[in-house]
């Protein structure tokens, strides 16, 4: 299971010279492999039979494990025996023939915050297992009496910086019958501010009070003042100060990175938020904003976001702030990719869209002024480019190319932005695999699920990695292992692996679980996964394979900002393929059989995919 969203990016910067262990032929023997036809029915070997001593282990939760759930949750375990009868609380839980179980069992009152799980076996002793748990901190009602108020509930806390008309919650909790204002603090002599008032309640009617203050007011800090009954002052707190946004000045992204990196700097929509603009390091932007440990930066006048404020370095006062205008473009065309070269004073913010033959490149806090876009030579892959200004500080510029684009990368190389776009590889329509390089990820460690019985995902997904490059040498691919042990491999040089070694496809191999609250027998099967929309149609290619191989309910292909398949280059996918902490399923995944057809839907949806791709250029236009 993966959903981890490390900031690792997917620059090039220009490819340089590196030293990869690439797989030519299956070097570990394993199992027998079961030959299977495309159209085989799905694979479920029986579940062994345990006999084994009585004996209860939960897998999860853990002791004292905080438990997030609302009404219900789910425990994983093994009582060692297949004919064992199990309860949870007294409620009573199926136990597999291989002794493992699943539980979905309502929460225990939090005056009991404890599981006692009984399983018991003809003719031996029953066994008892206690598992003590913690609820999350049960949300308080205000005291009625004085102070009135949750102090500690208080907000804004500081750390603050916004300009003068943007809104500034000030908020806390009240005791009904209280009520509160807000008195901002003079920041001249003599000046008198009146006092706002904060409502009774919030729009959503919780004991929460809240006003958006204008940050002008609060230049100075200042105090929410609490009255009981009586309009009894029955006490003040203060409120921090809020900075300037517009004087924050200029700040540096990151630092520029090196020419063979794949570095790059987060940019979110909200503080805290999802991956969604990717910031070359050492890009100079305007600071208009910061919340605790987020700085806002502009991007151009319509458009600011939030970047983590330990990549933020502020320059000198004074610092003028760079006049990024394009002059002429030019494509320059190479064996696997053809570069379009934008010159410009320095690194600007940007953003690439991709849709069929189309790729839509913006940069932000740039004014576009190409009077003439070369075609250096004679080539096949771009067909034509258009730009236009959509503000006075933002330029788009289209491509159009000859075929659906295949991956890209933007980068800065001396004095000029370059977006390298990438050749599709030539496909032979009848061995599609044949001469390609495939990074084949076998997910985890670190981190990773375990099911009832204690199989680790990152143990499985191995052995299915290992299956994949064995069937992919079979059809004359080249396997890019990203690992071949046990040992942990950082979760973001694994796709770096691939993007180095000029893989045509990326696929991450992992074992689904739930989080807390969720039922895992309503919610479960195989799953696909993409972020970059040149992946979808490979996730959907891989999915309609895994439904035949592994016959699972079709959780479907989704849109996820997952760390492996963020990057650009390289179309990538995540396979969620089966839930390790369903028993029939962990069962199954220990067998050679189901391995194989986890495997095989891969590699199947890979040729499939690859031969669409390959039978798409020779019916080109």
């Amino acid at each position: 299971m993966l959903r981890s969203r490390l900031p690792f990016g997917f620059g090039p910067r220009p490819v340089g010279a590196l030293l990869l262990t690439v797989t030519l032929a299956a070097c570990v023997a394993g199992p027998r492999a079961v030959s299977l036809a495309p159209s085989a029915a799905p694979v479920w070997p029986a579940i062994p039979r345990m006999n084994g001593p009585l004996a209860i282990r939960v897998q999860y939760p853990s002791p004292n494990a905080v438990i997030a759930a609302r009404d219900s949750t789910f425990l994983l375990g093994t009582v060692n025996h297949g004919g064992a009868t199990l309860t949870v609380n007294g409620a009573p839980v199926a136990v597999s023939a291989n002794g493992a179980f699943l539980a979905w069992v309502s929460m225990p009152p939090r005056s009991r915050s404890l599981f006692e799980l009984v399983a018991t076996v003809p003719g031996s002793e029953p066994r008892t297992v206690t598992l003590p748990i913690r609820l999350p901190a049960e949300r308080r009602a205000v005291d009625q009496r004085p102070p009135y108020a949750d102090t500690t509930s208080l907000a804004p806390r500081g750390g603050l910086a916004f300009r003068d008309p943007e809104g500034v919650r000030v908020s806390l909790r009240l005791a009904a019958g209280a009520r509160a204002e807000f008195r901002p603090a003079a920041c001249a002599a003599g000046v008198t501010i009146a006092p706002l008032p904060l409502p009774l309640l919030s729009s959503d009617g919780s004991d929460v009070t809240s006003r958006d203050v204008p940050a002008r007011l609060l230049r100075c800090g200042g105090t929410v003042a609490v009255f009981g009954q009586g309009d009894s002052l029955a006490h003040e707190r203060p409120v921090p100060s809020v900075a300037d946004g517009d004087s924050l000045g200029l700040v540096r992204i990151g630092t520029p990175a090196a020419a063979d990196t794949d570095a790059v700097v987060i940019a979110r929509p909200v503080p805290g938020g999802t991956y969604k603009w990717f910031l070359l390091p050492g890009t100079v932007l305007q600071a208009t904003g910061r919340q605790g440990s987020d700085v806002r930066v502009r991007l151009d006048a319509q458009l600011e976001v939030w970047v983590d404020a330990a990549q933020v370095s502020t320059l000198p006062v004074g610092t003028t702030a760079p006049r990024r205008v394009t002059s002429n473009a030019r494509l320059v065309p190479d064996s696997g990719y053809v570069d379009f070269v934008l010159p410009m004073a320095a690194r600007p913010a940007y953003r690439v869209e991709a849709e069929g033959r189309t790729l839509r490149l913006t940069l932000h806090g740039v004014t576009g002024n190409s009077d003439v876009i070369w075609f250096q030579r004679a080539d096949s892959m771009v067909r034509d480019v258009q730009w236009t200004n959509e503000s006075t500080d933002r330029a788009v510029y289209t491509l159009q190319l000859q075929r659906d684009v295949y991956g890209w990368l933007a980068f800065w190389r001396g004095d000029a932005f370059v977006l390298r776009l990438r050749r599709p590889p030539v496909v032979d329509v009848a061995s599609p695999l044949r001469g390609l390089t495939i990074a084949v990820d076998p997910g985890h460690p670190p981190i990773g699920s375990t099911g009832p019985t204690g199989l680790y995902e990152g143990e499985v997904t191995l052995a299915i990695g290992a299956r994949v490059q064995r069937l992919l040498v079979a059809r004359g691919a080249v396997a890019l292992m990203t690992r071949t042990s046990a040992a942990p491999v950082e979760l973001g040089a694994r796709p770096v692996m691939a993007r180095r070694a000029n893989a045509q496809a990326f696929v991450s191999i992992h074992l689904n679980a739930k989080p807390d609250g969720v039922n895992p027998y309503r919610n479960n099967g195989s799953g696909t996964y993409y972020f970059q929309p040149t992946s979808a149609s490979l996730a959907r290619a891989i999915q309609e394979r895994l439904l035949v191989r592994l016959g699972l309910p079709n959780e479907g292909t989704w849109f996820d900002n997952l760390a492996v398949v963020r990057g650009s280059w390289v179309p990538a996918v995540l396979v969620e393929g089966a839930y390790v902490i369903v028993p029939e399923q962990e069962a199954a995944l220990r067998t050679p059989e189901f391995q194989e057809a986890y495997a095989l839907a891969i590699v199947e949806g890979l040729e499939a995919w690859f031969r669409t791709l390959g039978s798409a250029a020779v019916a080109r236009p």
